[in-house]
């Protein structure tokens, strides 16, 4: 079976986040067509990232935090964030007016 639309489009997003940036399983939803979506990120995330060679630790959640827990990933995930060069405050949290990822939008083009 194909990937559908959304997944392709979810891989690309997530391919396209430059290293110091993250961006949120919503967002990337968001942008790849279903502001709903942000659970199936995470699942396009669990199933494709090696495979797809994603930029997987780019990915957090809308709080800026990690969501994989301690001893489950949370420590690998953090160690390549920092290695990218993005902070951390005292709570976990990375700052996101800073680190995050906001693609060119397409102009919007108004119908006459």
């Amino acid at each position: 079976m194909g990937k559908t639309v959304f997944t392709e489009k979810v891989i690309e997003m997530i391919k396209a986040i430059p290293e110091g940036k993250v961006c949120s399983y919503g967002r990337i939803a968001a942008l790849a067509g279903n502001s709903r979506g942000a659970r199936q990120v995470v699942r396009i995330l669990h199933s494709s990232s090696e495979k797809e060679h994603l930029p997987w630790q780019r990915v957090v959640n809308r709080d800026g935090c990690i969501s994989l827990k301690k001893g489950q990933g949370y420590e690998r995930q953090r160690k390549l964030l920092e290695i990218e060069g993005i902070e951390f405050d005292f709570e976990g949290r990375i700052d996101l007016e800073t680190y995050l990822w906001c693609p060119i939008e397409q102009p919007v083009l108004l119908k006459k």
